[in-house]
Parts: structure tokens; C-alpha cells; sequence
């Protein structure tokens, strides 16, 4: 019996011997077929796209190391450069008139006031009225169909009715989450393929983040995770409808991005983009500090003064006084704070979907 075990470990030993010279072989397979046409590696490379893409994603990089924060402008005022921002005392309960400061191109659209109640009281009249049974054999007669459509080799074309107002363009916000597989970098109003119900088309979105609020914040490029909401132009739709954004590949293939549900069409949600300006204290004495390089002369700390600052600890002040004429200026805060803290006044201002629709 024990001669019997041996040998059976013994041939167990050698079975794994021979599985891990296989594991290996194949791994130098795998590794030949990777480099194998090494030669001709760089023929399709394009040397601008590679160079965008790097700057994407070191832009990326940066928002998400230091989210909205930029230096004050030198060669510009300040005023000047922010003038259509705001400073908002709270972004959660501040007021905001979505009325205020529409695009040209809210002229091209139509607005659906109540939007849900509109919606359910459509689908419950669709509801009561006399439909065809699904699987019955009904003919369809189409007139003035294109010689393009007609004389296709396709053999099955699809046929939809569309609900009252869905004819109409409106702005409308999709319900997203990032594909697992999807780990490029997707930059703010980049031009992507929506597939919305039935309807395809081309557009390009703003991110922004999924809250309750009566505003929500723009996000500069499409979160990795979580959820988060895009908005674009968009014929209006009443029923759920699934959705899913790709990208467009140079080839003309499309690569999975986000999926998801539709929201709800209202131009009236507001998304805003934040700018947050940062300065460092220059001298501190119990709850007032100088702080430099958060403006650059005195006109600035004079338009800029009734905004309230903060600090990245938690400290909450109000620009006093300029000192000087090179952008120093005193701060009294609620708390002392420390010398390595930093300074941050947080700036807003709506922003709205790039015009851009075509179906694809």
C-alpha cells in the first residue's frame, strides 16, 4: 500500500510539472503574438490623438486631485475673466432664477410644464384606447418612402408611433452610470452616440451630479463611479425609457460609455459650474489673516468683497479691507486659522448643453 501512495504522488508531481510547463508555453505564446508584427507597430499611430489624449488625462488628474480650484489670472482682471460668475452663501438652499440669462438656443425648444403629470395622464389615455393585440398580422401601407429606404437590400424596417409633443426638441437628462469596462477619460460636452428608447442621435451632454437639489453641480468630465446625471438636446420622450451613451470611435465603431434610464426632460433644471479661486495666509493674528495671491489689485477685492470665503479646514471669514495695491487683503474668520491652511472663495455660474443634435 505504501509503494501504491508513493507512486501516486508521484505521477500527481509529475502531472503538475507538466500543466505548469503548459501554463508557460502558452504565456510565451500569448507574449509572441503580442509583439509579433513589432515592425509595423507604430503604422497606425496618430501622434495628435495620442497628445490629446495625454492632455485629458493629466486634466483630469489635476480636477480630481484639486476639484475646480484654478489660480487667479495675472494678465486679466479678475472681474473681468468671472464677471458672469456668482457667490452663492450656500449651493444646497441659495436661491437661483431658472429664468434668468436663457441661451438663444432655449428659443428653439419647447418646455412641458409638469412634466410627470403630463406624462401620466398621456400614458393613461394611450391606455384606454383600442390597440392591436401583440403577435396579430396587421399590413402597413407607407407612403412617400425614400428610394434610399426602399431599395436597401435590408429586408425588416422599423415602424414606431410617436405620443402628442414628442416631436418637439427639448433639453432632456439621462439617469447614468459608468460601464465597469469603460476607463477612458470623457471630457464635458465631447460629442457622443445617445441611445434613447428607440431614437439614436448625436450629441453632446453636460455631467453633472445626481442630487436633489434645486441646483446641481457640473461635473468637468464623466465620473469613473456613482451616478451622475447627462443632459443634451433631445426630442422630447414620455415613456421610461432605457439609455445609453457611447463614443464614437475614428473608425466609425462606438465603445459602451455609461447606461442607464431616462430622467426627465425640463429645461428649467439648472447646472452649474464651479471655479474656486485660492489665496494663502501671509500673516495671522487670532481670527484675521492677510492673504496673498487670491487677488491681484484692490478693484478686484472690491467686486469680490460681499462673497463669503472659506478655508479647505472648515473656516468660514469675510474680506475686511485691501491692503495695499498688489491683491493683499485682510479676512476676519469665524476661528483662528493655521498657516499651512488654504484660502478658497467658490464662484458659479450656469451653464447649459452645447447645441449639437443629429440622428445617427
Amino acid at each position: 500500500e505504501e509503494e501504491e501512495e508513493e507512486e501516486d504522488s508521484g505521477m500527481e508531481d509529475e502531472e503538475e510539472e507538466e500543466g505548469s510547463e503548459e501554463s508557460e508555453e502558452e504565456l510565451e505564446e500569448e507574449e509572441s503574438d503580442c509583439y509579433k508584427d513589432s515592425d509595423n507597430y507604430d503604422v497606425n499611430f496618430d501622434a495628435e490623438e495620442e497628445a490629446e489624449q495625454l492632455r485629458k488625462f493629466r486634466e483630469a488628474c489635476e480636477d480630481e486631485e484639486f476639484p475646480d480650484e484654478m489660480d487667479t489670472p495675472t494678465d486679466i482682471a479678475a472681474r473681468v475673466r468671472f464677471q458672469k460668475y456668482r457667490g452663492l452663501k450656500s449651493f444646497r438652499t441659495s436661491a437661483w432664477d431658472p429664468q434668468e440669462n436663457l441661451p438663444r438656443d432655449y428659443s428653439r425648444i419647447s418646455q412641458i410644464r409638469n412634466f410627470n403629470n403630463v406624462r401620466k395622464s398621456l400614458l393613461r389615455q394611450c391606455s384606454t384606447e383600442k390597440t392591436v393585440p401583440p403577435g396579430t398580422h396587421v399590413d402597413i401601407h407607407i407612403a412617400e418612402v425614400p428610394l434610399a429606404i426602399s431599395s436597401s437590400t435590408s429586408s425588416s424596417i422599423t415602424v414606431f408611433s410617436l405620443l402628442p409633443h414628442e416631436q418637439r426638441l427639448s433639453v432632456q437628462h439621462v439617469a447614468q452610470a459608468r460601464h465597469p469596462l469603460s476607463t477612458g477619460v470623457v471630457k464635458c460636452k465631447e460629442q457622443l452616440l445617445a441611445q434613447v428608447g428607440f431614437r439614436r442621435y448625436i450629441v453632446r451632454p453636460v455631467f453633472s451630479q445626481h442630487t436633489k437639489s434645486n441646483k446641481h453641480k457640473m461635473e468637468r468630465f464623466m465620473p469613473l463611479g456613482g451616478n451622475f446625471v447627462a443632459s443634451f438636446y433631445a426630442p422630447i420622450t414620455l415613456t421610461n425609457s432605457p439609455a445609453v451613451l457611447f463614443k464614437v470611435e475614428g473608425d466609425g465603431s462606438v465603445t459602451l460609455l455609461s447606461t442607464g434610464t431616462l430622467l426627465s426632460c425640463d429645461p428649467d433644471r439648472v447646472v452649474c459650474k464651479r471655479v474656486v479661486l485660492s489665496g494663502h495666509p501671509y500673516k495671522i493674528q487670532k481670527r484675521a489673516a492677510v492673504v496673498r495671491y487670491l487677488f491681484h489689485n484692490r478693484e478686484d477685492i472690491a467686486y469680490f468683497k460681499p462673497v463669503q470665503v472659506r478655508t479647505k479646514h472648515g473656516r468660514r471669514g469675510h474680506i475686511k479691507e485691501a491692503l495695499g495695491t498688489h491683491g493683499h487683503c485682510k479676512i476676519t474668520f469665524d476661528k483662528p486659522i493655521q498657516q499651512s491652511d488654504t484660502v478658497l472663495l467658490p464662484l458659479y455660474k450656469r451653464v447649459f448643453p452645447k447645441w449639437h443634435f443629429e440622428y445617427f
